[in-house]
C-alpha cells in the first residue's frame, strides 16, 4: 500500500529576506550568493532560430543589455516582490519612469488629473511636455478625494499623485484617491520617491480601498490601483527607477 505524500507548501519569505535575495538565485557554477554585475553588451544565441525566437518575443531571454540583462532583471523582480506588484520596469531616472508611464496611459486628446503638490520636474512634464503632445492636466490644490472627483472629465485616463509631496510634505490619501480612480475606471499612478515599500505600499493600500471592480489599465499590466512610478521603489506596475 503506497502512501500519498502531499506537496510541500510554497515558502513565503519575509520582507528583509526578499530585500536581499528576491530576483536572484545562487550561481550554479561558483556558488556565489549575490547577483553579479553583468557587464556584457551582447549575448550568445544557440543558433539563428534561437535568435529569431528571442527577437520575436517567443522565448524569454537576453538579447542586448540596452534592452535588459540578468542584473537589471534581478533588480526588477526584487522591486516587484517588495512592492507586491505583477512586474517592474527599471529606467535610468525618475523622469524616465514617469514618461514611459504616461506614454503607456495617455495620448493626444486625453486628460490627466494630478495633485498640485508635485516635484517641479513632474509639473513641467505634465504641464509643458505632455501639453505639447495634446495631453491636458488639471492640477488639484487639495488633498481631498472629492476635489479630485470633480476634476475628472470623460477623457481622463489617469490620476497622478505623490505619496509624500516634494517639497510640500503633503500626505496623499491613497485609499480615498484609489476609490475615485476605480469609480472612473482609470489607474491611480503613485510616485513613491519619498516613501519605501516597507512603510507604505501603494499597490496593497490602494487595492484594499474599494470593493468596486478594477478593470485592467491601458498599460495592460496591472489593475488601476497597481500602476505607480517610484524612485527607486513603480510602478510602472510598475515602474522602478533610480533617484531623479
Amino acid at each position: 500500500m503506497s502512501e500519498t505524500t502531499s506537496p510541500t507548501p510554497e515558502r513565503s519569505f519575509g520582507f528583509r529576506t526578499r530585500a536581499l535575495h528576491a530576483g536572484g538565485t545562487p550561481d550554479a557554477q561558483h556558488g556565489a550568493r549575490a547577483v553579479p554585475i553583468y557587464q556584457t553588451t551582447s549575448f550568445v544565441f544557440d543558433d539563428a532560430a534561437d535568435a529569431a525566437n528571442l527577437f520575436a518575443l517567443q522565448k524569454y531571454g537576453n538579447i542586448y543589455s540596452r534592452i535588459g540583462n540578468p542584473t537589471v532583471a534581478a533588480f526588477e523582480e526584487r522591486i516587484a516582490s517588495l512592492e507586491g506588484g505583477i512586474g517592474a520596469v527599471a529606467t535610468a531616472s525618475g523622469m524616465s519612469a514617469e514618461f514611459i508611464t504616461f506614454a503607456a496611459l495617455v495620448g493626444a486628446g486625453d486628460h490627466v488629473v494630478a495633485s498640485a503638490q508635485l516635484y517641479g520636474g513632474t509639473v513641467t512634464q505634465l504641464d509643458v511636455t505632455l501639453r505639447r503632445f495634446g495631453v491636458e492636466t488639471t492640477f488639484v490644490p487639495s488633498s481631498e478625494p472629492e476635489d479630485y472627483r470633480v476634476a475628472f472629465r470623460p477623457e481622463t485616463k489617469a490620476l497622478y499623485v505623490e505619496i509624500i509631496g516634494n517639497p510640500s510634505g503633503e500626505i496623499a490619501d491613497l485609499e480615498g484617491l484609489a476609490a475615485v480612480a476605480h469609480e472612473h475606471g482609470v489607474p491611480l499612478v503613485v510616485d513613491a520617491t519619498l516613501a519605501t515599500p516597507i512603510w507604505c505600499g501603494p499597490s496593497s493600500t490602494a487595492r484594499t480601498s474599494s470593493s468596486t471592480p478594477r478593470p485592467s489599465s491601458s498599460a495592460g499590466t496591472a489593475p488601476p490601483s497597481a500602476a505607480w512610478s517610484s524612485n527607486p521603489v513603480a510602478s510602472t506596475g510598475a515602474t522602478a527607477s533610480s533617484p531623479r
